[in-house]
């Protein structure tokens, strides 16, 4: 059976002191097809977005050589730097990493940027924030068209942009093609109780606005680090219904916590997601 989906895996999977090179050796061992790349808010990551242009080179040469991609981008830099600050700096900063955020997708290959669903995330939230939201996303929306770069919103952990119900209402408000919807499904399901039959019919309110979905685990209150298999996520029924509404691209997130097993663990979670992709493109077939 020709596989027709793919299915990448998150970057902070692995330790952060492995180099690039080993990374995407990992990746590709474990039957990931390609890398999503981080660009949170540390210093560290940030600095990604300064790259030389030898260094771009590298990294190109390096998917090349070891066969495997790196084709979206984690960017949650903004929770820093929010595109719905109240301080105008603040605003020109997360407008000038949305640009080189672009910028580096544009010259990596990278197909999609994940957006952090925050007017503010430590400030408070109010009709200026949103206000300024949504003017700074009219201006991304406009560099992304500009790169050819599709951007979607993750759904997050806060109650501003948890469901895709939410993200749509500033997609439709945006009103471009290259500003759509990125859902973790992890998040959803905490914000919806865990009720699945919910969580699919949140999925379908972003109907032909779905670029990609997290497949991440959660428990209640618990949104990070939580073990394959050990949460309360539908995963099956989740991946039926994205499958349905034209999803094809897939990223296992979840975190390198130090664990002695963080190998077995990498693969464990492409065998168990991988599996579950296989079913649904097999009963697809079928019928």
């Amino acid at each position: 059976m020709e596989k027709e989906y793919t299915l990448g895996l998150y970057e902070k999977a692995m330790p952060s002191w492995l180099s690039w090179k080993e990374k995407l050796e990992l990746a590709k061992k474990a039957g990931f097809d390609f890398v999503e790349i981080s660009i949170d808010e540390t210093d560290e990551k940030l600095a990604r977005l300064d790259m030389s242009q030898a260094e771009r080179m590298e990294m190109l040469n390096l998917m090349r050589v070891v066969g495997i991609p790196i084709r979206t981008m984690c960017l949650s830099g903004h929770r820093k730097y929010p595109l719905g600050s109240h301080d105008p700096e603040i605003r020109r900063k997360s407008m000038e990493i949305m640009r080189k955020a672009i910028q580096l997708a544009d010259d990596l290959g990278i197909r999609i940027i994940q957006l952090a669903g925050y007017d503010v995330y430590y400030e408070k939230s109010d009709q200026e924030s949103r206000e300024n939201f949504i003017r700074n996303l009219k201006r991304a929306s406009n560099m992304a068209a500009e790169a050819g770069i599709v951007m979607g919103f993750e759904t997050m952990e806060t109650d501003f942009m948890n469901t895709v119900e939410k993200a749509m209402k500033y997609v439709g408000t945006v009103a471009s093609a290259y500003l759509e919807v990125y859902p973790d499904v992890g998040n959803i399901t905490n914000a919806l109780d865990g009720k699945r039959e919910e969580v699919q019919k949140d999925l379908r309110t972003g109907k032909g606005h779905l670029v990609a979905m997290h497949l991440k685990e959660t428990k209640p209150g618990i949104f990070r680090e939580v073990e394959f298999g050990t949460g309360r996520v539908d995963f099956p029924g989740a991946i039926r219904t994205a499958w349905e509404l034209g999803i094809r691209k897939f990223v296992t997130e979840f975190w390198y916590t130090g664990s002695e097993s963080w190998k077995e663990d990498i693969v464990r979670a492409r065998t168990m997601m991988g599996s579950i992709l296989d079913k649904q493109q097999e009963y697809q077939e079928a019928v």
